[in-house]
């Protein structure tokens, strides 16, 4: 067994969060493992003047740290699962995820106003189109801004007059110790969360036996059961940040249900599907809501905004 583990992360404060995380449950089992943090700067880390739709590039927070996964610079790579495209290049699989944390967004708001709350010329910053279209959804009167950045660089920007109002995942807000700016958490009926959420993801190499033995120690069975299933929806609708669709799941006794939804850019399209099944059938079922929205023409939606972005 290897002595030494190296694990490759972005370098914000959020990304270390669960970096560190991954390698304490590591060296919780493992003592005898010495477990090792590599700083990665991805293009998305780079860009930050663009709107995250317009760069249009799927692997925009984890290429680079792949490029070193697969060269064997790195042994694991730690992502926010969100981030992570449902096509993992060649080599590579979702080796574990941990447990999940809170999966729905939250509303950040500079004068304790609620979502329901706020109105015309109140502006709120998201750099997210699922956010975006919910927003419209709830009130076309909401003026909305772009904004990228880390968590703490965001909430400056509200402090500092760019906003009234963020979205942003709750769980980040938790992990980072913030919940005090949270003024509410978003009901998913409202707006749904992003693709697998509040999951920290650890992707591997497919032929690494000894990392798979660890990651087999570590995995989340509930949470992988959801986040499968999850992703099954994601790819088969070919979704990515430049796309509005969102989905989230719950277990009970044994069953499976997940919402989706798909939308136009200004929320006045909306197409939300659910459906149920053994638990088992995550990723049949997956497809099956996937395929229940391309029916009822969740495809149409989604040629409709691949063009304009790819216009722009």
């Amino acid at each position: 067994m290897k002595k030494t583990i190296r694990i490759g992360t972005r370098g914000s404060q959020l990304a270390l969060y669960q970096a560190k995380k991954v390698k304490a449950t590591l060296e919780s089992i493992f003592p005898q493992l010495q477990v090792e943090l590599k700083i990665i700067k991805t293009k998305g880390d780079k860009i930050l003047d663009v709107a995250l739709s317009k760069i249009g590039d799927k692997g925009l927070f984890t290429k680079e740290i792949e490029n070193e996964l697969l060269d064997g610079s790195v042994d694991l790579a730690v992502h926010s699962l969100k981030d992570l495209p449902t096509m993992l290049p060649e080599g590579l699989k979702l080796g574990a995820v941990l447990e999940r944390g809170e999966f729905r967004d939250a509303l950040v708001s500079k004068n304790g106003k609620k979502l329901s709350e706020l109105g015309a010329g109140d502006v709120v910053a998201t750099s997210s189109l699922r956010r975006i279209a919910g927003l419209l959804k709830v009130n076309n009167q909401i003026i909305i801004k772009d904004i990228r950045g880390n968590v703490n660089s965001r909430l400056q920007k509200m402090e500092d007059g760019y906003c009234d109002a963020m979205i942003m995942a709750a769980a980040g807000l938790q992990r980072l110790g913030l919940e005090k700016y949270i003024t509410e958490i978003i009901d998913p009926e409202v707006i749904l969360p992003a693709v697998s959420q509040g999951a920290i993801a650890i992707e591997t190499r497919m032929d690494d036996l000894e990392i798979e033995e660890l990651m087999s120690k570590i995995n989340h069975q509930e949470t992988w059961d959801s986040i499968i299933a999850e992703r099954a929806f994601l790819a088969k609708l070919q979704g990515g940040c430049q796309v509005p669709l969102g989905c989230f799941s719950k277990i009970e006794s044994g069953e499976l249900t997940l919402h989706g939804f798909v939308a136009s850019i200004d929320g006045k399209q909306f197409i939300r599907e659910t459906i149920s099944g053994e638990l088992t059938l995550g990723v049949n079922l997956g497809i099956a809501l996937a395929e229940k929205m391309l029916e009822k023409g969740a495809f149409e939606i989604l040629d409709q905004i691949k063009s304009t972005n790819s216009t722009h």
